[in-house]
């Protein structure tokens, strides 16, 4: 099975570094930055589930591109998913499965309008890891869970094949006849880790230690209930997973979206905040957090823009 993973960062690099060391046809599309860092140092992965350093890993360039593969893994971000369609489209063949791990639903659409939806998996991923300013890929925590599965239930082939394949990387491959039901469970969690997290400006457990612990409850409720309209309303177990770590006395735990706030980056918050309150039905309710946090968020990213043209600007 010939896997193609769609760049060579945090969780591109870490799922297809595990795949070579268990002896799968891995080949990363990177940019050229990435390809000479990659020819330079290899695949470095720190992990305190067992390092790592492939030192010459398979990769390409777009413009190289030409035969078909098994399977496309795609964990780009968000906003960067229409440039990455047209980078990797020329190895869509007929039998290829595009495995996306973004957080949300939208890219499902996007991805089903062009290349049809009976290539694209619903998948999840569940992983700390960042890749630090050496080019090291750095996983933080004793997670690295990778779902997948056919959107519309039950277990195919396909499916089966690719768990297979998966089987002796050494992280969990989670093949799921229900992944739509988790990938919206983790879109809800997200949502209110993202949202609360940004809002505040801090992490879970200072928020708590501030004596405003129910916020993020209220949030996952709000988050929740548009997961039941849409027909996937968490479950019983996720539900007490996600509050768990969301209301945690002492957590250092902040979203990724706010790490990108504190490095002045671009967010998702219209893939994950601004999506999920458009499938609402009816208006908001008020003092609802949700649109205040999406509000906080654009806020943010209207003064970014308007600071990256400034510089822009003789």
């Amino acid at each position: 099975m010939r896997f193609l993973i769609i760049g060579a960062g945090a969780l591109g690099g870490y799922f297809g570094g595990r795949l070579i060391q268990a002896g799968q046809d891995v080949t990363f599309l990177v940019r050229p930055g990435r390809a000479a860092e990659l020819n330079a140092s290899g695949l470095v992965i720190r992990s305190p589930m067992g390092d790592l350093d492939i030192p010459h890993p398979a990769h390409v360039l777009a413009s190289e591109l030409r035969d078909p593969f098994d399977v496309i893994l795609l964990a780009c971000k968000a906003y960067d998913l229409a440039q990455t369609i047209e980078d990797f489209a020329p190895a869509v063949g007929p039998e290829t499965a595009i495995l996306p791990v973004l957080n949300g639903m939208r890219h499902l659409d996007t991805l089903d309008a062009r290349f049809g939806a009976e290539r694209v998996l619903g998948g999840h991923c569940l992983i700390s890891a960042v890749l630090d300013a050496k080019h090291v890929i750095r996983h933080l925590n004793d997670m690295h869970v990778l779902g997948f599965g056919e959107r519309a239930g039950g277990l195919s082939a396909r499916v089966n094949a690719i768990a297979l394949a998966c089987a002796g990387a050494g992280f969990v491959a989670q093949p799921s006849a229900v992944i739509l039901q988790e990938m919206w469970e983790k879109w809800v969690f997200i949502a209110s880790a993202a949202g609360i997290t940004c809002l505040m400006r801090a992490s879970i457990g200072d928020i708590v230690e501030a004596g405003a612990g129910d916020l993020a409850p209220t949030l996952y409720d709000e988050c929740a209930r548009i997961a039941e309209e849409a027909g996937f309303a968490p479950r019983p177990q996720a539900k007490q997973r996600g509050l768990a770590v969301l209301t945690a006395a002492g957590s250092p735990i902040t979203a990724s979206m706010l790490k990108d706030i504190e490095r002045g980056s671009r967010t998702e918050a219209d893939h994950i905040l601004a999506d999920l309150l458009r499938r609402a039905r009816g208006p908001a309710q008020a003092g609802a957090l949700l649109p205040i946090a999406l509000a906080h968020l654009k806020a943010y990213e209207a003064r970014r823009e308007r600071e990256a043209l400034a510089q822009r600007t003789p």
